[in-house]
């Protein structure tokens, strides 16, 4: 990156913090809306990314930042960046071995942030909330707020599971094996199936071992979908929850 851009850009710092802190401010986030946004989109799909951050704008190289620390971006008004637009930060992230998601890419959250200054081609980002380490060559894509379905918070499990619409665990939040209640996981039901924001489903375990059935191991909510997975809360656990476990749709 040339030496101009940055000169030029922390020229822009006062006058575009300025203008920024005069827009409309965000409503405040509640905690569970923080965890929503900090989760995982539900998707394998890794985009195709427009803007990368580049490191932190500081004297010395850091790698570990805080909230409200200052990244520089690598894009500006000529890719159509302005003050006061919010991305979230995202980094490709690989499951491993994990049911149905060996050898597959996913996407981890490490943060949004807000564009505080720019140019024609760097812009300055401030860190509104970290979710984990943000580190040079993460994306960014255009934040929206999360949206929490009605009942969520809560543990309910209204109706009968329905066994004939089986489902997998296949991730946990930030590729975790195991879960619990409160924590976040990608199953493999989306809207091609279906589901919805705000369906509730029943979790089991097959024990492998005949004659015995399956066991019921907790309990779970959507909080968003694609076509083909969707992002589940778990709302009660009964030892961790891993993947592979089943989900079954409550009707």
């Amino acid at each position: 990156m040339r030496r101009s851009h940055l000169v030029l850009g922390t020229m822009f710092v006062a006058t575009a913090i300025g203008a920024a802190s005069a827009q409309e401010p965000s409503p405040a986030m509640t905690p569970l809306e923080i965890a929503v946004g900090c989760a995982p989109p539900p998707t394998f799909d890794v985009p195709k990314a427009q803007f990368r951050v580049v490191g932190a704008q500081d004297v010395v190289t850091r790698t570990e930042l805080a909230n409200h620390d200052v990244v520089v971006i690598d894009g500006g008004t000529e890719g159509g960046l302005r003050v006061g637009q919010q991305f979230f930060v995202r980094r490709a992230n690989r499951f491993g071995m994990t049911y149905g998601a060996a050898g597959r890419q996913g996407v981890r959250t490490v943060g949004w942030v807000r564009i505080t200054a720019v140019n024609d081609s760097t812009a300055l980002a401030k860190i509104d909330h970290l979710c984990g380490p943000v580190a040079s060559h993460d994306y960014l894509e255009p934040f929206v707020a999360p949206v929490i379905p009605a009942g969520a918070d809560r543990d309910e499990a209204p109706g009968e599971p329905d066994f004939k619409a089986l489902g997998r665990i296949v991730a946990g939040n930030e590729g975790r094996s195991e879960m619990g209640a409160g924590d976040f996981a990608l199953i493999d039901r989306g809207s091609e199936q279906g589901v919805t924001p705000g369906a509730r489903f029943s979790l089991y375990r097959d024990l492998k071992s005949e004659p015995m059935p399956m066991a019921s191991v907790g309990e779970a909510v959507v909080i968003s979908t694609s076509a083909k997975m969707a992002l589940a809360r778990i709302t009660r656990a009964v030892g961790p929850i891993t993947n592979g476990d089943f989900v079954a749709p409550r009707k």
